[in-house]
């Protein structure tokens, strides 16, 4: 230790001044980058700021055709998932139709092999005994129509009884009209005279005057 210090006391003054030439050489330097640093920071601002119009008009452009991308993109799927979407609705729907015509066909036979059992006759004999009675019907349809039909026979009128007539009398003399008939008398009536009011000792009393028909 002694020796470095010794060694460290020994140094020359021409080392010194180098060491400070360095030092300032390297301080300059470094001023000058500062300088360049800053104006270079200050073209970019300025360049920034003449080309900042072009540089908004570019991003408007670039976000405008970046939309119009996502919305193509955006469209196409939902027409994808729309398009799966239907596809599977529609498979659905024919899996539970033809599930559902099983099931109607499984009945139908369960129900007419009961019916079978029972002795009620199925759709088939139905069916059957439709086409022999049509079969039958076109034929005796036929059948007459080969046959000429025969003439209605027309009864005779039978004659009626003479009817009995009872035998009248000759057309007899008339009476000649009662003097009681109802005629007679209406006209007596009307010919009759009216009461007398005929006093006789004070006292007044009604007489009847005799006709002259009695």
């Amino acid at each position: 230790m002694a020796k470095l210090k010794k060694t460290a006391n020994k140094k020359s003054p021409a080392a010194d001044a180098s060491s400070k030439a360095q030092a300032e050489r390297l301080g300059k330097s470094i001023t000058e980058s500062a300088q360049q640093i800053w104006l270079a920071g200050m073209g970019a601002f300025n360049r920034a700021q003449a080309e900042g119009g072009k540089l908004f008009e570019s991003l408007v452009r670039d976000g405008l055709s970046l939309e119009q991308t996502a919305r193509k993109f955006t469209g196409a799927r939902a027409d994808f998932v729309r398009d799966a979407v239907e596809g599977k609705v529609g498979q659905a729907r024919e899996r539970a139709t033809d599930t559902w015509d099983k099931l109607e066909k499984v009945f139908e036979e369960r129900v007419q092999r009961a019916l079978v059992k029972l002795g009620v006759p199925g759709r088939d004999d139905l069916n059957a005994l439709t086409a022999r009675v049509e079969r039958l019907t076109e034929e005796l349809r036929k059948a007459n129509g080969s046959a000429a039909p025969a003439p209605p026979r027309r009864r005779r009128a039978r004659p009626l009884p003479p009817r009995h007539r009872r035998n009248r009398p000759a057309s007899a003399p008339r009476r000649p009209p009662s003097r009681f008939s109802p005629k007679s008398r209406q006209s007596a009536a009307s010919l009759a005279p009216l009461p007398l009011r005929i006093r006789t000792g004070g006292r007044f009393a009604w007489q009847w005057p005799r006709s002259p028909c009695a």
